[in-house]
């Protein structure tokens, strides 16, 4: 099952580094379902050769994904998890791909492109030798805007289950997440009066009210610095945080006061605050007629990961492996929620969601075999 001779490992890694590439070639963006479709596509072209594998596909709100499945098995004992949306970058040469120092460059290549090779040779390899073999794969297409219409319509509506789910989406080789922050897109509106910008006492300034009040939503994260810090741990920013993303006015011309202004605010808190505590703050201190409001919620998730999860990577790897916390967000959450237990680790990234994004090719064979190991051993118990 697991290539030992030097020949047979020579050949998943080229298939690994190609498959990768091909995938990187097609700008899964959230603004091209063409391209996301025929990712998809090119998807499925390698899944059907498995023998006895089951796709389905499911839409919601315009976005697809992929549920690949034994046939008769509805709920397996292992799904491997991800997604194939990038995030977009607007230089029209960025979604291209380059193999140097041990590492593939390009957009999506560790978020997820590469991934999602490592999970297609997976089901392929573990679909021909163990024929009926209880694990599946699901492949969504809106992860970066918050998995909605993705793995919680799947998990909510479809009544999509599993024994565990496998996300590599997070971590790194050797680092299992074990908790992540809640996370809130947070949309804010203000009105104001339009008037010439030579006579601004004539006009209400929604842009700068916005920002006033953009400063005290600031300041009240900015205490977050006094929570948790973990100085043992990878991620050692355990604390709130609060990030400016979008800023947009319907101005078509500087020299007129905007009448309305908004901005879209990243939020990433830890325990013990919660969504709703942190949206009935937000709103006590914001000036009359500005609204907040949410585009996604979700509260902090606790993970338990298999030990024989761990005891596996430390075989493959040679390294220890520890439980570590993570300031991104995951699927995973949609999963947690229905009790069902996440893994989420992944090979060695860098640069996400720059156009000079990583990952290392040693790095993906040791985790095809992690994953071979641990899915062979997990179900065959189970």
């Amino acid at each position: 099952m697991i290539p030992t001779k030097p020949m047979e490992e020579s050949i998943l890694r080229e298939r690994l580094i190609q498959l990768t590439r091909d995938l990187m070639l097609i700008e899964s963006t959230d603004d091209r379902g063409s391209e996301r479709l025929r990712c998809f596509q090119l998807i499925r072209n390698h899944l059907e050769e498995v023998p006895g594998l089951e796709i389905s596909m499911f839409e919601k709100c315009g976005y697809e994904s992929l549920l690949a499945l034994p046939v008769g098995v509805t709920r397996p004992e292992v799904l491997l998890c991800g997604h194939l949306d990038v995030v977009h970058h607007p230089e029209p040469d960025s979604y291209r791909s380059d193999v140097r120092e041990g590492r593939i460059f390009g957009p999506g290549a560790g978020d997820m492109k590469g991934q999602l090779a490592i999970m297609i040779e997976l089901m392929r390899n573990l679909g021909r030798e163990c024929p009926g073999l209880s694990v599946g794969m699901v492949i969504t297409s809106d992860e970066e805007r918050g998995g909605e219409n993705g793995v919680k319509y799947l998990v909510e509506d479809e009544g999509l289950r599993c024994g565990e789910a496998v996300i590599p989406d997070g971590g790194s080789l050797n680092d299992i997440i074990v908790e992540e922050k809640g996370i809130i897109h947070l949309k804010v509106t203000v009105s104001g009066v339009s008037a010439h910008a030579a006579r601004p006492w004539l006009g209400v300034n929604a842009l700068e009210r916005l920002a006033g009040d953009l400063e005290k939503i600031k300041a009240y994260f900015d205490q977050g610095e006094l929570e948790t810090v973990d100085p043992d741990n990878i991620e050692t920013h355990w604390f709130s945080t609060c990030v400016e993303t979008m800023m947009e006015t319907p101005n078509d011309s500087p020299n007129k006061i905007p009448e309305r202004a908004s901005a879209v605010l990243d939020i990433r808190f830890v325990p013990p605050r919660t969504a709703a505590g942190i949206m009935a703050d937000i709103r006590a201190m914001l000036s009359e007629g500005v609204v907040a409001e949410p585009i996604i919620s979700a509260e902090p998730t606790h993970l338990a990961p298999d030990d024989a999860f761990l005891r596996v990577t430390e075989a493959v790897t040679g390294n220890s492996a520890r439980l570590v916390r993570s300031s991104g967000g995951s699927d995973g959450r949609f999963f947690c929620a229905k009790g069902i237990p996440v893994l989420i680790s992944r090979p060695r990234v860098g640069n996400l969601h720059g156009r000079d994004e990583w990952i290392e090719i040693d790095s993906m064979l040791s985790y095809f075999y992690i994953c071979s190991v641990y899915i062979l051993k997990k179900c065959r118990e189970g």
